[in-house]
């Protein structure tokens, strides 16, 4: 027999992934162009890509829906961390969405999906961030250290400061 008290207590079928979710805005010092450029030129990716410390040896980009993009990411300590995926959706300068999955040994990880809007202001432009399909909230909160950090160059490289 169900237990209709236990059921109630469960979140909404479409809250329970919410969690594992990460949302992030910001503004930056940029045209919507400019910005969604910085996602898609490898030259320019290359300036800012990362949390800082590192730097990227390696930028690969297909720029169309079904092509696929790479980066490795080296730190102070000289370990690579490669990661790579899919572009889903490319409408410039308004959104990018591609897929997410780091390399493991065994071939690429969990894969999550990252979707961009660049929507115009007066101020700039803001960057509207959302990552999904963690498997926990752990992974989802080392992601956010390390998109944080990565957003703060990209902030240098738009104010002139780029230490790459």
């Amino acid at each position: 027999m169900e237990n209709p008290a236990s059921d109630a207590l469960a979140p909404a079928p479409d809250m329970r992934n919410e969690d594992r979710v990460l949302r992030l805005s910001r503004i930056f010092d940029a045209t919507r162009e400019t910005l969604f450029e910085a996602f898609t030129d490898p030259a320019v990716l290359v300036r800012w890509w990362g949390p800082e410390g590192v730097t990227i040896p390696e930028c690969r980009i297909d720029l169309r829906v079904g092509g696929s993009w790479r980066t490795c990411m080296q730190g102070a300590n000289c370990e690579h961390n490669c990661v790579g995926g899919v572009y889903k959706e490319i409408v410039p300068p308004e959104k990018l969405a591609f897929t997410w999955a780091w390399d493991t040994p065994d071939g690429p990880g969990p894969e999550t999906l990252i979707t961009l809007e660049f929507l115009e202001r007066d101020d700039g432009c803001e960057l509207s961030f959302t990552q999904e399909g963690f498997a926990d909230t752990a992974v989802r909160d080392q992601h956010r250290q390390g998109w944080s950090s990565s957003f703060n160059c990209l902030r240098d490289l738009f104010a002139g400061d780029s230490g790459r």
